[in-house]
């Protein structure tokens, strides 16, 4: 028997929501439920999803695309909080905000959406407690990123923070050249690095001349993540670079060849 067109939505809504970390562990039966209160929102590159201020309506999972959390400074400069691509969620906190949004979202490329309604998901809350345990690892996550970025913009230098950006999306079980696909516009990543996009070209043009990083395009090649680390070495030392290091991936690594 052929599927209505209803039928195969809530279908797609049910595997893309078990595909994020937030819903990924649940029961089919949980998650369906979840499917009924959920909405589709496409949205046009550079379109706004919500402003800082209104009044929260949900919460959102990237289905497809990028979106960028902002806030704007008094003087009117932005300031990258986070961008969120597929599979993540965003915007929980709101859900028991009297204040609404607390910042601005918009699509940094053509994106889709999933909103969770508000009011749907806390009557769900009060009938699955797992979800209020998911939900509150999943703002828990976001505030260490938080943390790591207000540590970021405190104790290192913007070039610092840039060669820190790069490792972390570099693999570390080899050391040949890698290739970082921009998916944001270098002013989006100038403002999540906490400066300007003048400042951030100038950085990769020294970063060429040092055999460091190469930028064609919207794609950045690292010729040599080994070598890229021990410049960051040599700028933290190597007990700042451990802490610095954490739990991400630069921790625990081999030791340069050669």
């Amino acid at each position: 028997m052929r599927q209505t067109f209803e039928e195969l939505k809530r279908t797609a809504l049910l595997a893309a929501l078990r595909k994020t970390r937030l819903f990924g562990g649940l029961p089919p039966e949980d998650v369906a439920s979840v499917v009924s209160i959920t909405e589709v929102r496409p949205l046009k590159k550079g379109e706004y999803l919500f402003r800082q201020g209104e009044p929260a309506r949900g919460f959102y999972v990237v289905q497809r695309g990028a979106v960028c959390v902002s806030r704007s400074a008094p003087v009117g400069r932005e300031h990258v909080i986070r961008v969120f691509r597929a599979g993540e969620s965003f915007a929980e906190a709101a859900l028991m905000s009297p204040g609404g949004y607390p910042a601005d979202a918009r699509a940094v490329e053509p994106s889709q959406v999933l909103l969770v309604k508000k009011e749907g998901f806390l009557a769900l809350l009060r009938s699955h407690p797992e979800l209020g345990l998911r939900m509150l690892a999943s703002m828990s996550l976001h505030l260490r990123t938080l943390v790591e970025q207000l540590e970021d913009l405190t104790t290192k230098d913007v070039e610092t923070r840039l060669v820190h950006w790069l490792l972390k999306r570099c693999p570390t079980d080899h050391d040949g050249p890698v290739m970082i696909q921009l998916d944001v516009t270098k002013r989006v990543l100038a403002s999540e690095l906490g400066t300007v996009s003048e400042t951030l070209s100038r950085m990769f043009g020294r970063f060429r001349q040092a055999a460091l990083a190469k930028v064609q395009g919207r794609t950045i090649i690292i010729p040599s993540p080994c070598k890229l680390r021990e410049f960051l070495k040599e700028r933290l030392g190597e007990s700042t670079f451990a802490a610095s290091a954490g739990g991400s991936s630069l921790r625990n690594l081999p030791p340069c060849a050669g």
